[in-house]
């Protein structure tokens, strides 16, 4: 067995580095651009006069270093060639995912809105599988360059892991639908044009088939969007939306009708273990950070890193991600040789695992800085508010754990709704 990266691999991480250092840091030094990432971070990205809402400013700083990173070949890495990408695989995702985390908070990698230099577009994944040709000619090119998105309508109010039994319907009418239901945490809204709602239109309620994914438009009549919900890391753009008779086309539907869940679920295992992956690059910096603290600061004559006490909580949280690691590369390994379902059992370890991880060494490293690592001019509380909401909206920690379990007992084809190979363990919006 051969463990070392392939070596173009490593290669472009020293790329990337490079592309940072030229592009993405004078870009956060210009124009106080720093208060984003500093002890102002909350304040200066929350527009508090709109509800909480991402400041203009802020977003706009986003955009232009994803439009860096589109030209200079970055942002497109994990897209087919022929929309400009490079081809990646899943295990070159997990590895730069984690690398780019690893450094620390920056414009270069912001995990808070899934921003990085190098995309992990799923909506344009999404397209480019299921989109018909018109839906392709008119999405694929601004999603690939990050210019448009759209957001998922998955989760409901009454129904978040158990999307099975969603109560927002379709009905045929005519040449096209009528859409009514609510969903919520409907993340990104704000700037999308459309909503990817997913509506009962067929079926009974905890059958996988017969769930279709609409792609509605947000100034659609009877769209409205109820509320913008505060959350443990501001500023927030996970939207409360209504649908009250919503008319759409047939043309709307991605994906065949009856089949929306399975169209999602086709890549919930890929972004799983980049988030993942990510959760290990941002528990590796606090942990890398405490070291250094420990070593540097001498309190009663003598540094920190003297004592075992602060040794061996970092021993245990270094020894994780060791081994945590070396799952999630060997995870993403497979799955570029047999497929995305192949180790759909390992993806869940990998996941629930990274983001427990992130959580413990973020507060490790707020104990090992005291004061200081309390406050805001250390990243550490930025770090713990945002990866905790990965232990929920990923499939929560007990969702992936029964779904390890459906496999380890022999569950998972004796559970399976009707029409999902599965089951609906981890669907969420």
């Amino acid at each position: 067995m051969d463990f070392d990266l392939p070596q173009e691999l490593i290669d472009y991480l020293e790329e990337l580095d490079r592309f940072i250092d030229r592009e993405i840091k004078p870009l956060e030094a210009e124009d106080d651009n720093i208060r984003f990432f500093d002890h102002r971070r909350e304040d200066a990205r929350t527009d508090w006069e709109r509800g909480g809402l991402p400041n203009e400013r802020w977003e706009a700083l986003l955009a232009e270093a994803r439009r860096r990173a589109d030209a200079a070949g970055h942002f497109r890495y994990p897209f087919p060639a022929e929309y400009g990408g490079r081809d990646g695989s899943n295990l070159g995702m997990a590895v730069i995912r984690e690398h780019l985390a690893s450094r620390g908070l920056g414009l270069h990698c912001d995990l808070q809105n899934e921003h990085s230099i190098v995309g992990n577009n799923v909506g344009l994944l999404l397209m480019i599988i299921y989109g018909t040709d018109e839906q392709k000619a008119e999405w694929v090119e601004d999603l690939a360059a990050g210019r448009r998105g759209f957001a998922f309508g998955i989760t409901e109010p009454d129904h978040g892991s158990d999307a099975t039994w969603m109560e927002t319907t379709a009905s045929r009418d005519g040449d096209g639908w009528v859409i009514n239901g609510e969903k919520t945490w409907n993340t990104g809204i704000h700037k999308a044009s459309h909503d990817l709602v997913f509506a009962r239109t067929s079926g009974r309620a905890g059958d996988g088939a017969g769930i279709t994914a609409f792609l509605v438009p947000r100034d659609a009549p009877g769209f409205e969007i109820v509320e913008y919900l505060w959350t443990f890391n501001m500023p927030t753009d996970h939207a409360h939306v209504r649908l009250n008779q919503v008319c759409v086309p047939d043309s709307a539907i991605l994906g065949g009708e009856g089949r929306g869940l399975m169209v999602v679920q086709h890549f919930f295992n890929e972004n799983r273990i980049r988030q993942a992956a990510s959760s290990l690059g941002a528990a590796q910096y606090c942990i890398d950070e405490s070291v250094a603290y420990a070593r540097a600061r001498s309190p009663f004559g003598r540094p920190l890193a003297h004592n075992q006490g602060i040794q061996f909580p970092l021993v245990e949280l270094q020894t994780r991600a060791e081994m945590l690691r070396a799952l999630i590369q060997k995870t993403a390994w497979m799955m570029d040789r047999h497929g995305a379902f192949s180790v759909s059992d390992k993806v869940s370890m990998c996941n629930y695992q990274a983001n427990r991880l992130c959580c413990d060494a973020a507060d490790q490293a707020m104990q090992v800085h005291g004061g200081l690592g309390y406050s805001r001019h250390k990243p550490f509380e930025h770090i713990y508010r945002h990866h905790r909401r990965y232990r929920i909206t990923e499939g929560a920690d007990e969702i992936q754990m029964r779904r390890v379990a459906g496999y380890m007992f022999g569950f998972m084809g004796q559970r399976a709704p009707k029409g999902v190979s599965e089951g609906p363990d981890g669907i969420s919006g």
